[in-house]
């Protein structure tokens, strides 16, 4: 079980510290380096970051619903519900502008790519959130135990 409590711990710490990341630092500094640098940027870092991000998302989710299928307390379920939350809402929300912002065949101006970019990161910021409030009924959960 304690194999299961820390994956649980690492994984969706590693996703909520990731999202938090990228909201607070990462794209705020790339939309100051100008809205050409930022959509270059987009599309490597998030090649690189989705495989990170899916396996934290669902292995934390996973290891979450074991702990509390397994004797843990209900708030490990709770965790896990906040946690895979950031699945259907990246495919549902941000997915579309994803989208737009990988096309890099697509004739945008600047500021079409500057409004994509705006819109993202507030939505972004759901995940940082969501993940954010798993982490600490994880956290809560496993310290109470």
């Amino acid at each position: 079980m304690i194999l299961v409590e820390f994956l649980a711990l690492f994984l969706c710490g590693t996703f909520f510290g990731a999202a938090v990341y990228i909201s607070i630092a990462q794209h705020p500094a790339t939309m100051k380096a100008g809205i050409p640098f930022a959509a270059a940027f987009f599309p490597p870092m998030y090649g690189l970051a989705a495989p990170m991000q899916i396996v934290s998302a669902l292995g934390g989710t996973l290891a979450g619903i074991g702990m509390w299928f397994f004797g843990g307390s209900l708030l490990w379920l709770v965790g896990a519900i906040l946690l895979v939350f950031v699945i259907p809402y990246t495919i549902i929300i941000l997915k579309p502008i994803n989208d737009q912002l990988l096309d890099m065949q697509a004739k945008r101006s600047e500021a079409e790519t500057e409004k994509l970019l705006n819109l993202w990161a507030p939505r972004h910021w759901v995940r940082s959130i969501a993940s954010g409030l798993s982490f600490a009924t994880y956290l809560w959960t496993s310290i109470a135990a």
